[in-house]
């Protein structure tokens, strides 16, 4: 099943249901691991926007490896854990078809597990527009090894939203960017009787369920995890993290004023070392 689905009221109130569970979010669902981050962000430290930053699962990692993060995220539950969890970071409270960033003002936009909520028609100019010339939008999902019997049983159970990255060919046939680079890194999540099911609880279909559905499914992963016999030694879930990215087509220089920036009508650019304006509007 796919979880592509088209910008309805419907949907996007699915897009919005995980700031209900948000900590079983982040309790449940697995990292990243730091080569994959590495391999999103490019290299060197750099300024990074996060869309679509969830509980800070990603910012983590980019923060521990010295970039200089800005992190969005519509649910404002969701981001309360993100501002518990990586505290040292500016988030805000946006969506990707409204960024409140600066033209040209971020080397990097990243999004985690959530490339695939956003209205692709408007998220993606402005994610170009944003971006400096020579910057990259990055994306990446966390699935399931499937190809392992008792991983497909839970599958099954869980569902399958995760493995679905076609939401990528967005990036592949829009002209606002170049060639999609590809990149997959195995990890694994340790997994016990009481995370399994913040696991099973973090997935926006188990959000929307009645009580007692998700009360009778909490009852089948349960058995599934007992079935399984690691009792609380656990179990170990096996991960691909499938990683994209593209560079910004290069656009012609926007028209200036006699003190070198945009005119009156357009925004002031700001690389991040000048203290008298924001890099991110977060006021």
């Amino acid at each position: 099943m796919s979880d592509e689905l088209p910008q309805s009221p419907a949907t996007v109130d699915r897009a919005r249901s995980f700031g209900a569970v948000a900590q079983a979010y982040d309790r449940g669902r697995p990292a990243y691991p730091a080569d994959a981050v590495a391999w999103l962000a490019g290299g060197e430290a750099k300024v990074v926007l996060e869309l679509g930053a969830g509980t800070g699962k990603l910012t983590r990692v980019l923060v521990d490896q010295g970039h200089a993060v800005f992190a969005t995220e519509p649910d404002e539950a969701m981001l309360e854990v993100l501002r518990d969890r990586v505290p040292e970071v500016s988030a805000k409270v946006a969506t990707a078809e409204e960024i409140p960033a600066n033209d040209r003002s971020v080397d990097v936009v990243v999004v985690a597990q959530a490339f695939h909520w956003f209205d692709h028609e408007a998220a993606l100019p402005e994610i170009a527009r944003v971006l400096k010339p020579g910057g990259h939008v990055a994306l990446v999902w966390n699935s399931r090894d499937e190809r392992i019997p008792w991983v497909r049983r839970m599958g099954d159970i869980l569902g399958r939203q995760d493995l679905d990255t076609s939401s990528s060919e967005h990036v592949v046939h829009s002209d606002l960017f170049g060639f999609v680079e590809e990149a997959s890194f195995k990890h694994w999540q340790g997994v016990d009787r009481a995370s399994i099911l913040d696991m099973a609880r973090s997935r926006s279909s188990f959000a929307v369920m009645e009580e007692d559905e998700q009360e009778r499914h909490l009852a089948e992963v349960l058995a599934f995890y007992d079935d399984y016999g690691r009792g609380m030694d656990g179990m170990q879930v096996p991960y691909v993290t499938r990683c994209y990215r593209a560079v910004v087509v290069d656009r012609d220089e926007p028209p200036t004023d006699d003190d070198g920036g945009t005119g009156p009508e357009g925004p002031v650019v700001s690389d991040g070392t000048d203290t008298d304006m924001l890099l991110i509007d977060f006021r």
